[in-house]
């Protein structure tokens, strides 16, 4: 029986050492039609090792292997950050607070806007208060990719409603531009991509027009970057 081997982005896994090594620049296989355990020597010059060739590799090695290799399989996405210590509980309430405050103030501010049909409790608010309040270090925190991209995928939905009304052709096309937005700017920010299907689907909001731009998206992360800044000095100055 050949030599079972798993590729991972630029390691190998060898079962009979029971360990991830290095490829080298020529990998060495066990030969399974060997009857004296000869090896035989795969060079591996003009045959890409990156993440994005795991598929490549495995190829290679199970025909070197005589079909024994095994594809990869990677769990590490299904588990929790490997050395990551558990949150303490000022960590863990002072962004809830944060959460709480946000949504208790822009429901009162619903309150007072309700006379002109007009609501800032909207569903992509709840994700942005995730990403500023519980992983304010993310790019997706960062406060030109979440102006950038509210600014602008909001913007997308008002056009793509404006060219194909309120069916799946709209929400597709408004999407995939918004997407586009956020790369070429380079301000990814996750949850602004809602905001264009959120207006699509919404007909309370259609009257805003272009004002839906600006309002309530980017008008609401105004105020949640002001509790950012009121958890983040909490988190750094009571600790327990």
């Amino acid at each position: 029986m050949g030599t079972q081997v798993i590729i991972r982005a630029n390691f190998y896994f060898h079962h009979k050492r029971n360990v991830f090594e290095p490829i080298p620049t020529s990998l060495q296989l066990l030969s399974p039609l060997s009857p004296k355990n000869r090896f035989s020597k795969i060079r591996t010059s003009g045959i890409r090792t990156k993440q994005g060739s795991k598929e490549h590799w495995a190829a290679v090695v199970k025909a070197a292997a005589g079909g024994d290799a095994v594809a990869p399989v990677d769990w590490d996405g299904w588990k929790p950050e490997k050395g990551s210590s558990a949150p303490s509980l000022s960590d863990i309430l002072w962004p809830s607070a944060g959460a709480f405050a946000a949504m208790a103030i822009l429901g009162k501010m619903d309150q007072i806007l309700a006379p002109k049909g007009i609501s800032m409790t909207i569903p992509p608010l709840g994700a942005v208060c995730a990403v500023l309040f519980a992983v304010p270090s993310s790019p997706a925190a960062r406060k030109y990719n979440m102006f950038m991209s509210q600014i602008g995928c909001a913007a997308f939905g008002v056009v793509s409603f404006s060219l194909f009304g309120s069916g799946w052709l709209a929400r597709s096309a408004a999407l995939a531009a918004s997407i586009a937005f956020m790369i070429y700017t380079r301000s990814t920010h996750p949850p602004a991509a809602s905001l264009p299907i959120l207006f699509i689907d919404g007909v309370k909001l259609h009257h805003l027009n272009f004002w839906y731009a600006l309002f309530p998206g980017a008008a609401g992360c105004i105020l949640l970057s002001l509790i950012q800044e009121v958890v983040c000095y909490l988190k750094d100055n009571f600790k327990f």
